[in-house]
């Protein structure tokens, strides 16, 4: 999940969301993540999308695997961008919230000639996109930004915004409100999130990713609260949830692969472990749709 950024305040009925946690977790997680994402250029820190009950074999290679993984991480931005019609409006100006170590940046500015600017409050992350996007070539399209997403002062600036599994960290009202502002008029604002279906989940999902997940009437209201209505709603959450399978047996093949030649990875062994035994407590959590996850795109008043 690509969430980077953080809210500024406590949330009321959130009381053990502690967003000063946020940016620390997503340092210790840079390396990891590249790892097990990269190389790159354009490395993901989000779900990925399968095909419609594909259960693919998971005894394989572990290269195998991560190219499984990366290849659904790209496809369902690949999805989103024709949901949105990104591809009909290819050149504009793109607000990245949460953008991580880049890898949704580089997309948008490679595929669709896009000037992207990507705001993450993780300061590890700033040179690790700033080299990845040389590597991509896209250097002078993407501007990457240190800074809470609620600071942002911009006006009447973007074309589009987009959040891949970062508004989960944010006070939704006030997102909302500073996109909005952000936005030039019939600007769009595409967003890929979990939403919580089955509350008695919630205090295990928030815990595990130092998040606050909320549900979709509450982005619908604090969208409207900004002056912008829900254009598009797509369910994808049967065709993320093998990503979570995939990702439990690379974690295990990589563990096997320490065993066997003696080789630590650079993901501490205990983090292998847990994340082996908590993805599948996911899968099946996503399985039965205690938690969904979907695209929306939101689109702001005027021509």
């Amino acid at each position: 999940m690509d969430n980077n950024l953080v809210i500024d305040a406590a949330v009321p009925g959130q009381s053990g969301f502690d967003e000063k946690q946020v940016p620390l977790y997503y340092t210790r997680k840079t390396r990891d993540i590249l790892h097990k994402y990269g190389p790159g250029p354009r490395v993901h820190f989000h779900m990925g999308i399968f095909d419609e009950g594909a259960r693919p074999n998971t005894t394989v290679a572990q290269r195998v695997l991560r190219r499984r993984i990366v290849e659904s991480q790209e496809a369902v931005l690949d999805h989103a961008a024709e949901l949105w019609d990104v591809p009909r409006n290819p050149h504009g100006h793109l607000l990245d919230i949460g953008c991580g170590v880049g890898g949704g940046s580089i997309y948008w500015a490679q595929k669709y000639g896009a000037q992207v600017t990507g705001i993450t409050v993780t300061g590890e992350h700033i040179p690790v996109i700033s080299d990845l996007a040389r590597q991509a070539e896209v250097a002078d399209r993407i501007t990457p930004v240190l800074g809470d997403i609620h600071d942002l002062t911009d006006e009447n600036r973007y074309d589009g915004a987009v959040a891949i599994e970062s508004s989960g960290y944010m006070d939704r009202e006030r997102l909302f409100s500073v996109v909005a502002k952000a936005l030039k008029p019939g600007g769009w604002f595409g967003i890929q999130e979990h939403f919580l279906c089955r509350p008695e989940w919630t205090e295990f999902i928030d815990d595990y990713y130092k998040t606050r997940l909320g549900t979709l009437t509450e982005y619908i209201n604090a969208a409207h609260a900004a002056g912008m209505e829900l254009e598009q709603d797509e369910d994808i959450t049967d065709r993320v949830a093998e990503f979570w399978m995939q990702s439990m047996a690379w974690s295990t093949a990589e563990v096997e692969t320490m065993d066997r030649t003696g080789v630590p990875s650079p993901i501490a062994r205990d983090r292998l472990l847990e994340s082996e035994r908590t993805h599948g407590k996911l899968y099946r959590i996503w399985r039965d749709h205690a938690v969904e996850t979907r695209l929306l795109l939101f689109r702001l008043g005027g021509n």
